[in-house]
Parts: structure tokens; C-alpha cells; sequence
């Protein structure tokens, strides 16, 4: 059955105005409410769940579920159809298969042990910025920089070669596009599966300190749900971190005074972080949960099967939670953003992720004083059909 209002609202919605904005199209349909009907690409319909307060609910109740292969669970595309149908991660899974396979990396990613990698991180960081100060003004920030310091992070932590950073970097961009077709999304999955697969098989007979060699090792886990598990690391490990990071750094340009106020300490480097996930929301498309009961959300009520697509971008700009949250204030206290999401899906590796944004910003805004960027802000373009939004390239100088 279509909208009730005969309007159907293009999901994904073209990105458009403000880079750091969610598309105008879900800011309106917020403005209208904070559940509202809409229709996907293969004609389905699915809740477009806005509010800060709804999302919360959705992703924190287990009224919805998270598993794909449940009736009405909405897919933004076919390729993202194909992404998540044929990748058995605990991201997509109910309790308690969801909890057995997260128990197992949950010790990596505890704030006590992410606080212990944090000179290691530092030392990344140090030896990234070095390069790229090497190579002489002007550079690509992206390349030299934002993407390579959480590459190296997660390689080193999983235990995955960086000299194959270009082949599994390639890889990822294709799982997140969602203007791929099926096709060339599901051969970037099986090759960047393969690649994993062979990796633990090695990992188990030449097992190392790293997360795969652990994973490879275990008994209970099968070869299938190794790489799979390893993927999801892998990919969210280093696209996340950084497009937060060059977004991040592109924002602060835009803002010098908040930047300055970032340098000199008088706004310490984790609120900054925090108001910079909030503002930013870099998933910009929704998380995805199917309804397995009835039930009424926002004065909205939804029947069991129906699909429900939470968005982050919306719920982080929320008046009646963050008030002007259209404008970015590193002050502000945003400690109830949904950057991670919520409940027991949020994001596992959000502590090394906080740690790394914070080491990376507060270093190079400190020792490149003079950074700016090196071409009109018009030149720049955006991943507008990327699951984690972001820029192409950010040429900057010093």
C-alpha cells in the first residue's frame, strides 16, 4: 500500500545543501514527525523512524529485530540486500547467537584495553603525520592521513597485512556503495571473504598475538563466521574512522575558532570528539530493524513484519535533546548522540574509535598550526552514495 499522502520519499535521499547536514528530505520528514511511512525500491514499505527518542526505542527493544531474513526487514538496495543476506555477522543477528559470537571480541575492545593502546596509536599517528609533512605541502589529507592512521590501527590489531591495505581498501569502498548492483557487490564480499578465510587458515597454523589468530583458533566458531567476523572489523575498522577523521578536520577548518579552542586545550579533545560524532553522523542511511510484534511507537503503531529504518543523522540533530543541533558547538555536552547507535547492537569498537579521533585531531591541529585547505571548498566533492559518508579527497596545506 503506498504513503497515505500519495508521496514517496527516495530512500537512499540525495545528499544536498550543508555537506555535514542529513539530506534535506529526511530533515522535512522529521520536521513532519518522528515516524513516518515511506516506500522503498522494491516498492515495500517500510517507518521512517527520525526522532531521537524513537530511535532509541527501536534499537534499544527487542520487539525488533535485527536479522535480515525476518518478513518486512527493509533493504535500502539491491546491493545492500545482497551485503547483509549473505554475510552472517552478529551485527545482524538476535540473541543469543548475537551475543555468543560478540562475547568473543569484547575483551579487545574494552575502554581498559583500548586506554593501554593508546601510545601505540600515538605512535601511528606520529609516524603518519611525519610522512605526509615529508612529502611536502599541499597533500591529500584523506590518503595520507585520515585513512591510513586506522588502517594501520586495525591491521595491526587484527592481524591483517598492511601491504594489502589497497586490495581490501578497494574491496570495502564496493560493500559500501550503494550504487553498486548486486553483481559487483556480492564479487567484492566473496573475494574480500576469500581473502580472510585464507588468512585464518594460515592464522591457525601460525597463530600470532592478534584478534584473527584468536578467532581462528576457537573451536566454536566456524571458518564461515571467522572471516565473517573478521570482515565486519576489518571494513567498520578503518572506513568509520576515517571519513570521521577527514569530515572531522574539514568541519574544524570551517570553524577556527573552535579549532583554536581544540589547540589550546580550552575544550579538551574528547568533548570535541563527541560534539564532532554528533554533528557529523556519518551513517547517514538508516539501521535497519523488522517489527516481530505490534506495537506503537511514537503515537505510530506498527504492525509485526513491517520494516523500520532508524536514522542516526536526524535523532543527532534532535532539538528537543540538543538544542541548535544543526549548529556545531564543540562545548556543547553530547554525550547522548546515537553516533553508535544504541542497545546491544552499538558499536563495539566505539572505545578505539573515541581514542584514535581524539590522538589523531589534537595532534595534527597542534603541530600543523598554519593547516588550511589548499583549494576552493566549491572543488570538493562528497561520498554521497556511501553507507559512511565522507570526501573523496581533502588537499589541505600548512
Amino acid at each position: 500500500m503506498p504513503p497515505s499522502d500519495g508521496k514517496v520519499l527516495v530512500l537512499p535521499a540525495p545528499a544536498d545543501r550543508c555537506p555535514f547536514d542529513p539530506p534535506s528530505a529526511y530533515q522535512q520528514a522529521a520536521a513532519a514527525a518522528s515516524v513516518t511511512r515511506t516506500e522503498l525500491w522494491d516498492g515495500s514499505i517500510c517507518w521512517l523512524v527520525t526522532g531521537h527518542d524513537e530511535v532509541r526505542t527501536v534499537l534499544g527493544d527487542q520487539r525488533f529485530s535485527a536479522e535480515p531474513h525476518r518478513p518486512g526487514f527493509p533493504f535500502l538496495t539491491p546491493g545492500r540486500r545482497q551485503v547483509v543476506v549473505d554475510n552472517p555477522v552478529f551485527l545482524r543477528m538476535d540473541d543469543p547467537d548475537h551475543a555468543r559470537l560478540r562475547r568473543m571480541l569484547t575483551g579487545d575492545f574494552l575502554v581498559k584495553r583500548v586506554e593501554e593502546q593508546r601510545p601505540a596509536i600515538q605512535r601511528i599517528v606520529d609516524e603518519t603525520l611525519d610522512r605526509m609533512v615529508a612529502g611536502g605541502s599541499p597533500a591529500d589529507l584523506v590518503t595520507e592521513f585520515a585513512l591510513p592512521v586506522p588502517s594501520l590501527v586495525i591491521c595491526e590489531l587484527l592481524g591483517v597485512p598492511y601491504a594489502n591495505h589497497e586490495h581490501f581498501q578497494q574491496l570495502s569502498r564496493t560493500l559500501l556503495d550503494t550504487s553498486k548492483s548486486e553483481l559487483e557487490v556480492g564479487t567484492a564480499q566473496r573475494e574480500l571473504r576469500s581473502y580472510l578465510t585464507e588468512l585464518a587458515e594460515h592464522k591457525r597454523r601460525e597463530p600470532a598475538d592478534d584478534i584473527l589468530s584468536r578467532l581462528a583458533n576457537r573451536e566454536d566458531l566456524s571458518p564461515r563466521e571467522t572471516a565473517a567476523s573478521a570482515l565486519l572489523l576489518l571494513v567498520a575498522g578503518h572506513e568509520t574512522t576515517a571519513n570521521m577523521t577527514a569530515l572531522s578536520t574539514l568541519a574544524l577548518l570551517r570553524a577556527p575558532e573552535q579549532a583554536a579552542r581544540l589547540r589550546s586545550g580550552e575544550t579538551t579533545a574528547k568533548a570535541a570528539v563527541e560534539e564532532l560524532l554528533r554533528y557529523l553522523s556519518i551513517v547517514q542511511i538508516g539501521v535497519p530493524r523488522a517489527a516481530i510484534e505490534d506495537l506503537t511507537l511514537g503515537g505510530t503503531r506498527i504492525r509485526a513484519g513491517e520494516g523500520v529504518l532508524c536514522m542516526l543523522s536526524t535523532a543527532n540533530r534532535d532539538d528537543e535533546v540538543f538544542p541548535d543541533g544543526d549548529e556545531l558547538d564543540l562545548d556543547r555536552d553530547a554525550r547522548r548522540h546515537l553516533a553508535f547507535g544504541f542497545g546491544v547492537h552499538q558499536c563495539l569498537g566505539q572505545p578505539l574509535a573515541r581514542a584514535e579521533l581524539q590522538i589523531a585531531l589534537r595532534t595534527l591541529f597542534l603541530r600543523l598550526p598554519g593547516l588550511r585547505l589548499a583549494v576552493d571548498e566549491a572543488e570538493l566533492t562528497y561520498r554521497t552514495t556511501m553507507v559512511v559518508h565522507g570526501v573523496d579527497s581533502l588537499p589541505v596545506a600548512w
